[in-house]
């Protein structure tokens, strides 16, 4: 008996002290539990298109190239086009780091469709440097729902890597940018009048589709292409 009752003690504890490390391996777990690399690969993304800026139904003009060269995504050659997932994607969380050129302009299309612009028949969160276009309203730079939503605080960093964290799921969308929460919004009350570039009126926010393609926009003027790192996503429905 005497020898028996301390092999059982030993081998509780051994099983209380495996649970605790466990325990503490599950707890950092969540975390990064679902997350998946939009581009894992280096050279043309893999489940990509690359298609005209103004009209996704169209191909990109002159060949434009995106390319993944040791872990950044650089944005397309000439200019003038969206790099699209082939995927569809509904509710979701989106997290990347970007950097633009002194004139840079780029953008984040979200649940686009596979024609027209992004910007007015999806959604397109702005990635903007105020030397593009000294003229732009607020919702024309980094952090806005372009023409429709100004950021409620200006925390963009002129040529530096700068993190978004996007979560959408259903009507509900919050955007983060370097920290900072800069959009929370519920998609379905907003009814702001947006015009297309040409003028006519786009569809308010309300109305847009609830599920579509993600991608990047390339647009920067002075050769200095948009650049992205360490995308991923993980889906919610």
């Amino acid at each position: 008996m005497n020898n028996r009752l301390p092999s059982r003690l030993w081998v509780s504890l051994a099983m209380v002290v495996l649970s605790a490390g466990l325990g503490v391996d599950a707890a950092d777990a969540p975390a990064e539990a679902g997350f998946q690399p939009l581009f894992p690969e280096d050279g043309i993304p893999a489940g990509w298109m690359v298609r005209a800026w103004d009209d996704v139904s169209k191909p990109a003009p002159n060949g434009a190239v995106w390319k993944v060269e040791e872990g950044v995504l650089h944005g397309g050659e000439p200019r003038g086009s969206w790099l699209l997932s082939e995927r569809e994607y509904g509710d979701f969380i989106l997290e990347f780091e970007f950097k633009l050129g002194p004139t840079g302009n780029s953008g984040l299309a979200l649940r686009a469709p596979l024609q027209g612009d992004p910007a007015f028949d999806g959604m397109e969160l702005q990635m903007a440097d105020l030397r593009y276009n000294r003229q732009a309203k607020d919702s024309e730079l980094t952090g806005g729902i372009y023409r429709a939503i100004a950021p409620s605080q200006q925390v963009y960093q002129p040529t530096e890597w700068n993190r978004y964290e996007v979560t959408l799921k259903g009507s509900h969308l919050k955007v983060v940018l370097n920290g900072e929460v800069i959009q929370d919004l519920d998609l379905a009350k907003q009814n702001q009048e947006v015009k297309r570039h040409d003028g006519t009126l786009a569809p308010p926010i309300k109305d847009r589709p609830r599920q579509g393609h993600i991608g990047f926009q390339e647009l920067s003027r002075g050769g200095e292409h948009v650049l992205i790192r360490n995308a991923r996503i993980k889906v919610l429905d």
